[in-house]
């Protein structure tokens, strides 16, 4: 019988445009990209030239540090672009489909090495992250545990994986547990039935961020000053059960596409780094406002262009919301219209019903300021850990107090919704990106 755990602070953000259970097919997509800023830790090289024939699986990037590391294609085509920025910089690697099935073969791999091998040669390696710092872990550096969470409590999350998964769950979980002397945790959200007999099952209820890999950590098994453990998700993990069990590469996915300006929010089964301009088709809805498309959640996602943008990782969900640019309303942020929320009960939100979906747009709607200390991140923050304290040890880069204040412990997304709720509108979750990648330049 598995063991659950309640989490009792957070905040499901109400917002409307959750996807409804049904399912189109968009795996005949024309175009894919692979953006290295989605896996940090490394500098990527580029392995192929514009106009070069690759299958599915051959290797785009390399890591320069450790070239074992890579990041293959989804599907065989052709190269169409390698896009850099400034000073050089990759921002994506694009890949044209030529409707073909090439594809790189794979050994059913029996012992820990040869599974290890198999997640590098096939990239998958780069879809793990480890704690502490949130990167593309070490590859020689063996883990403590690894943690696989098999649900998502952000802001309009879809499910992750269906029951007819399950076995290849299995036979990645039971991968898994080669690579680590310790435990593979799964954690599920409570009444699910999802029950694992190679991993140690772990249910959670409560609200956003119960299924943050960072909440699950700290409530299971917290990382420590030398410790180093994995996470990934359950998606990942039948990645790796299929490329084990059959020696089949699959990159494809469940995708919701969500947010009150998408016409009709729903399930999209497509590949990963999926062409928006083909994802999005006729989905967003037309109007005199402009729209922002976030790959990802409202909270952690990333702004993307529908036109010319790509679907990124962790490839599981689309939000479309206003942008809120044209907006024009009595009193501005001062109005007191009910239609609005707040967390703090600015505005009077009961008239509305707390749990009612709320139209939000991309605004910030209000102006940086100091950081007050006035606890608001603590109601939202289910980590043993001091929040503000830690931010302003990272504003100083004092390490030493980072490291007291548990920076091994935490990554960019925990602190999400302190982000949303703060006062001063600081950018949280970028000081604690900086905050993590100075640590490891200064102490590795």
């Amino acid at each position: 019988m598995s063991k659950v755990i309640k989490i009792k602070k957070g905040l499901n953000i109400p917002l409307e445009g959750a996807a409804s259970d049904e399912m189109t097919d968009a795996l005949s997509i024309k175009k894919v990209a692979i953006v290295p800023d989605d896996f940090p830790g490394y500098t990527w090289k580029v392995a192929v030239k514009p106009g070069e024939k690759v299958s599915k699986g051959s290797t785009l990037l390399y890591a320069k540090e450790d070239p074992r590391v890579c990041l293959t294609s989804p599907l065989s085509g052709e190269i169409e672009e390698v896009n850099r920025g400034e000073r050089r910089k990759i921002m994506y690697v694009s890949v044209i489909s030529d409707g073909e099935s090439r594809k790189e073969n794979y050994d059913k791999p029996v012992g820990a090495e040869s599974v290890k091998e198999a997640l590098l040669k096939s990239g998958l390696f780069g879809m793990l992250r480890q704690r502490p710092f949130d990167i593309v872990p070490f590859v020689d550096i063996v883990p403590r545990d690894i943690f696989v969470t098999a649900f998502d409590t952000a802001p309009l999350a879809g499910q992750m994986i269906g029951q007819e998964e399950y076995p290849m769950l299995e036979a990645g979980l039971e991968a898994l547990s080669l690579l680590t002397p310790g435990k593979v945790y799964l954690s599920v959200k409570k009444g699910s039935g999802l029950e694992s007999r190679i991993a140690e099952t772990v249910e959670f209820e409560g609200p956003h961020p119960a299924g943050n890999v960072g909440t699950q950590i700290a409530a299971i098994a917290p990382v420590n000053k030398g410790e180093t453990v994995w996470t990934l998700d359950a998606e990942t993990a039948v990645r790796i059960g299929r490329l084990v069990n059959t020696g089949e590469l699959d990159f494809q996915t469940r995708v919701a596409l969500t947010g009150g300006e998408m016409k009709n929010p729903h399930i999209v089964k497509t590949i990963i780094g999926a062409s928006l301009e083909d994802l999005l088709k006729g989905e967003l809805k037309t109007g005199e406002g402009k729209i922002r498309v976030i790959s990802g959640n409202v909270l952690t996602g990333v702004m993307v262009n529908a036109q010319d943008g790509y679907l990124r990782y962790p490839y599981r969900q689309i939000t479309a919301i206003p942008e809120g640019d044209d907006a024009d309303e009595f009193m501005g942020w001062a109005s007191l219209n009910p239609a609005k929320y707040s967390v703090k009960k600015t505005f009077p939100t009961f008239l509305h019903g707390l749990t009612k979906p709320f139209k939000f747009d991309a605004r910030v709607k209000g102006g940086h300021r100091a950081m007050i200390l006035s606890g608001e991140y603590d109601k939202v923050f289910p980590m043993d850990i001091y929040p503000e304290y830690l931010i302003k040890a990272i504003m100083a880069k004092d390490i030493e107090r980072m490291e007291q204040l548990g920076i091994y412990e935490v990554a960019p997304e925990d602190f999400a919704l302190p982000e949303f709720v703060d006062t001063s509108k600081i950018e949280l979750q970028k000081l604690v990106r900086e905050g993590l990648d100075y640590l490891r330049h200064e102490t590795l």
